[in-house]
């Protein structure tokens, strides 16, 4: 039996497949401005008995091929909870939002914050704000820096820090202590969020900015802690969705 999970996020979508529990495949694509399209051809890759989607476009893929979905809170925590079963706290930096999650001690949601009001300290926000300073966004991630530097962004608007970060590099501001600037205003962001509900136990780095080492070094210093994350953790929701779909089988 093989069950399809969709995380359709605002830049990408990710699905994996389980086939009797186990991890079949892994799909990274493109959101586009096709999303219909680009599920539709995932879904066409491998017959599936279930399929489950979340995410920012999961409504839409739904009322056009009547696929069950689960929100992306829900999907992250069963699927966090089963990559990491000591995780107690999840810290997910989308394209489009950020989201930090507590859960109990059986994968069950106990309260979370999500920003989605703009692209501030968001995967979006961050692409921006590399190709200001013309880095690749892996590049961006993994730009050598002084932590102890202390020039700042004032602005965390996408549109204003833009100008910010156009400004600094006018006045000979090295690119590299402008890049460690935008990443503290995030983590910065991402603490205020953590602290509203609370950083309790081991805490799980998912979502697409989970590869992002500077990030994660930046809130391990903040919180006195080391974030969990391996390989898997983008896809830490399309997992979730991909179980819940897999019970739903078992369950016919």
């Amino acid at each position: 039996m093989i069950s399809l999970g969709i995380d359709i996020g605002s830049r990408f979508i990710k699905a994996l497949w389980l086939e009797n529990g186990k991890i079949l495949k892994l799909k990274k694509t493109e959101t586009s401005y096709e999303p219909l399209k680009k599920c539709e051809e995932i879904i066409n890759e491998i017959k599936t008995e279930k399929i489950v989607a979340t995410g920012y476009g999961r409504h839409l893929f739904a009322f056009n091929g009547d696929i069950p979905t689960i929100t992306e809170i829900k999907a992250f925590a069963i699927g966090c909870k089963t990559l990491f079963p000591d995780c107690k706290t999840i810290i997910d930096i989308g394209g489009q939002d950020t989201k930090v999650i507590n859960i109990d001690e059986e994968g069950n949601v106990k309260k979370f914050e999500m920003n989605d009001k703009c692209a501030a300290g968001t995967g979006r926000f961050l692409e921006i704000m590399a190709q200001v300073l013309g880095y690749s966004l892996e590049e961006f991630g993994e730009v050598k820096v002084d932590l102890t530097n202390p020039i700042s962004i004032s602005s965390m608007c996408t549109v204003f820090a833009e100008s910010e970060v156009i400004s600094m590099i006018a006045k000979g501001i090295p690119r590299e202590n402008i890049a460690l600037a935008i990443h503290k205003a995030i983590t910065k962001k991402v603490i205020a969020m953590l602290k509203k509900i609370s950083i309790d136990g081991n805490v799980v780095f998912a979502g697409g900015c989970s590869s992002n080492s500077l990030l994660q070094n930046l809130i391990e210093r903040e919180i006195g802690k080391k974030l969990i994350t391996n390989p898997l953790s983008p896809f830490a929701g399309a997992f979730g969705a991909a179980i819940y779909g897999d019970k739903i089988i078992k369950f016919q």
